[in-house]
């Protein structure tokens, strides 16, 4: 028998210059994502949250919080880049460029732009990223770069996390 620990994620020496990664969820978004996501962060732009108010608008209809926009790409594009981060750098160049209303499905891709090992940290690396997202008719709706500390493969910090069961092991 064997086990196989839990692990997800790519590590520092997993990435190139020039690697692009087309993560492969797609989310689609719900009426009611975009309104508690909306009154979650306190945004009172009626835009959002009021069909009525919205129908006058220039798009005619509710269109998607710019937040819950970035936020869902962000998350969508974790499971390559930052699964096995330490910490967040920063973001530049946030570009909204086409709009999102509810029922559309986005989708992430990510450039390797920059890499360079941590001089303050021997076990990470850090990277940077081109990340843009897609709808489903491959409309560019937002776009950002993202600077990101990751684990080396041989870092000790997020192995072995998985707790012991206290009855003992599983058994066939």
């Amino acid at each position: 028998m064997t086990v196989h620990k839990a692990q997800i994620g790519r590590y520092y020496e997993d990435f190139a210059l020039g690697d692009v990664f087309q993560h492969p969820f797609g989310r689609t978004i719900g009426e009611s994502d975009n309104t508690w996501f909306t009154l979650l962060t306190l945004n009172t732009n009626q835009n959002h949250f009021n069909a009525d108010f919205a129908a006058r608008s220039p798009t005619g209809k509710v269109i998607v919080n710019s937040g819950l926009t970035v936020a869902l790409v962000l998350g969508l594009s974790v499971i390559d880049i930052s699964q096995t981060a330490l910490l967040n750098l920063g973001w530049t160049d946030i570009r909204l460029t086409h709009p999102v209303f509810v029922g559309d499905t986005l989708y992430a891709e990510s450039l390797i732009t920059e890499m360079r090992e941590s001089a303050s940290r021997p076990y990470a690396g850090i990277i940077t990223a081109r990340t843009r997202g897609l709808n489903q008719d491959g409309d560019e709706v937002v776009s950002w770069t993202r600077t990101v500390m990751v684990y080396k493969r041989d870092a000790p910090n997020d192995k072995n996390y998985f707790p012991s069961a206290k009855t003992g092991p599983m058994t066939a």
